[in-house]
């Protein structure tokens, strides 16, 4: 069985932009994981450190039985994601256990930095899961397959500095959409944190808004998640692209983005 992996910061960052293709995914026949590296422990203005991070910790668990993903439990705190050896190395071990054909994560350039460095660790520890000489935590054999990552569409589709960030290829998610919902909605306690925080009204709706502009964008789905291709060297074959193999019709090529990686511009 395919597998795929999805590695986000926070909890709820794998329901509100990659979940539908998750779900995708999981309808195609293959098998999917998630693991958000922080525990989120700060996402409240109500809550304690510890009793934020168990509320957290119990949403994160329901949401992934929405979307039938296995779960792995996060290995850093909120604002202590960092790019370091022992972190890699947790990271590494991980890809390794699960062995997945399909890397989902955040995008390299986003409005959080937590965001940032999960991308960064993802992609060097996905490097890393063929070097035998490389010691994970804990220890797991180096696996030699060939992975692709794929990176996320940043909120708001734009990188800290405001420019525009254009989706290599599009997602219909239109079909899973309500199921991507009611996962989202099991992490009842960001409400609260988000509309106090960063003015995002609520989460749900920012999550339909944000789902309709890039399916707008799209020119054909009603509903969508954007991707991009991470270069293939050191992961596999250059023309591999398993998710629009797996996904077929409900998978667009953007050719705006493939006109834009021929001239450069």
């Amino acid at each position: 069985m395919s597998t795929a992996l999805a590695i986000a910061a926070h909890p709820d960052d794998v329901e509100f932009t990659m979940a539908g293709t998750l779900l995708l995914l999981r309808q195609a026949g293959w098998d999917i994981h998630v693991i958000n590296l922080s525990s989120g422990d700060l996402g409240s203005i109500s809550m304690g450190v510890t009793e934020t991070a168990r509320a957290r910790r119990r949403e994160a668990r329901k949401a992934a039985r929405v979307i039938d993903a296995t779960w792995h439990p996060p290995i850093c705190r909120d604002l202590q994601i960092f790019y370091d050896d022992r972190t890699l190395r947790r990271v590494c071990s991980v890809i390794r256990e699960v062995q997945p054909t399909i890397i989902l994560t955040h995008s390299p350039e986003d409005y959080l930095e937590d965001h940032v460095t999960t991308c960064r660790l993802a992609v060097t520890a996905a490097f890393a899961r063929g070097a035998p000489n490389y010691r994970t935590i804990p220890a797991r054999e180096s696996v030699h397959d060939e992975v692709t990552i794929y990176h996320a569409t940043p909120h708001g589709m734009r990188d800290g500095l405001r420019r525009f960030i254009i989706p290599g290829a599009f997602v219909d998610t239109s079909g899973v959409h309500d199921q991507k919902r009611t996962a989202l909605a099991c992490h009842v306690s960001q409400k609260e944190w988000l509309d106090a925080t960063q003015g995002m009204d609520s989460y749900l709706a920012a999550m339909e808004s944000f789902s309709r502009a890039i399916g707008k964008l799209s020119g054909r789905f009603r509903h969508s998640e954007g991707w991009r291709r991470h270069l293939h060297i050191g992961l596999g074959e250059e023309s591999a692209d398993p998710l629009r193999r797996a996904l077929t019709s409900r998978y667009l090529i953007n050719p705006e983005y493939e006109v834009a990686l021929e001239t450069g511009l």
